[in-house]
């Protein structure tokens, strides 16, 4: 009987810290996503149960943590406080039940991945299929952006990124080096003539890719000294997608700045024409990005390990890395 007591006991105080676990990610979402009605969109849960869960944990510790408005909430001096250790709190639990899946050599879950639209859209994508394939335990809730997505804040696990990479409050892993090419049709080469240095690219119809981070100021780099020259340059045709940028390119009325990959099999056919090819420079990358952790999840490292072998054996016209 003693021990029959014992184990209902034991129920009881684990059905309890469930709870508290369910209302404490309640109140998070809600503070992540700066409301209700968008916590409830994110979570899949309904507004008046989040509103229930959060009440129910303010009960729980006898304190106030959100100030609650018809059109905003607000932490409270307390809410500040809990909401920097319960964040903590969950992921020392999340990190606990990584380490214990690992230890059996299980590896399940989802992770978030962010990627540019073109990534995805373009033979680079077939690595994110490949993954899915090699790992069916292993969920992935991918979304292709052309912007620029806040990993932190917008709950990513992980981002592919092709740029220069300069953000060092991310952890990043170079999967390949990422080539750019200035190119042209043959057309508009014949109608304005072939530049042979980068300064002559600006008197030149430019179309700009509004994505990049270079936008309208495109750097070269001289093949002899090694230095950077950037160049200004501007045109009637502005746009967010590198293959809008090709199309745009084909039809002449530019010269365009793509990533090479992109443009590779219309350089091949003759029907773009790569220029000022000994001046552009190398610098960019692929990159697998993921915010600093203490721990990083099983799935997003084997994840990230997956993605670099992918690239090493396939060869899309990118310079593959170690």
């Amino acid at each position: 009987m003693d021990e029959g007591v014992g184990s209902g006991e034991d129920d009881a105080s684990c059905e309890g810290a469930m709870d508290t676990l369910t209302r404490i990610r309640a109140f998070i979402a809600v503070i992540e996503n700066e409301g209700f009605s968008a916590a409830a969109r994110k979570t899949g849960r309904s507004k008046a149960l989040l509103s229930k869960y959060v009440r129910e944990l303010e009960d729980e510790i006898g304190v106030l943590l959100i100030n609650r408005t018809t059109r905003q909430i607000a932490l409270t001096a307390a809410g500040e406080v809990y909401m920097a250790r319960a964040g903590q709190i969950l992921s020392d639990l999340e990190c606990l039940t990584e380490k214990a899946r690992e230890a059996t050599g299980e590896v399940k879950g989802t992770i978030r991945v962010t990627a540019a639209r073109t990534f995805g859209d373009a033979e680079l994508g077939l690595s994110l299929v490949d993954f899915a394939k090699a790992h069916p335990d292993i969920g992935l809730d991918i979304n292709l952006d052309d912007g620029f997505v806040d990993l932190v804040n917008e709950g990513f696990d992980v981002a592919i990124r092709m740029t220069r990479l300069a953000d060092s409050a991310m952890i990043a892993r170079r999967l390949a080096s990422l080539d750019f090419s200035i190119v042209a049709s043959p057309d508009l080469l014949k109608r304005l003539g072939r530049p042979t240095h980068p300064s002559q690219v600006a008197n030149y119809p430019a179309i700009i890719d509004s994505n990049s981070r270079l936008f309208s100021a495109w750097m070269f780099r001289d093949p002899e000294t090694g230095q950077s020259m950037p160049v200004n340059v501007s045109g009637q045709f502005t746009v967010n997608s590198p293959m809008t940028v090709r199309a745009a390119a084909l039809a002449g009325l530019g010269v365009a700045l793509s990533p090479t990959f992109v443009v590779r099999k219309e350089i091949e056919n003759g029907s773009l024409v790569p220029i000022l090819e000994d001046f552009m420079s190398s610098e960019a990358g692929i990159y697998a990005v993921f915010p600093h952790r203490r721990h990083l999840p099983a799935r997003v490292r084997l994840f990230v390990d997956f993605m670099a072998d992918w690239f090493r054996r396939h060869d899309l016209g990118l310079t593959n890395e170690g």
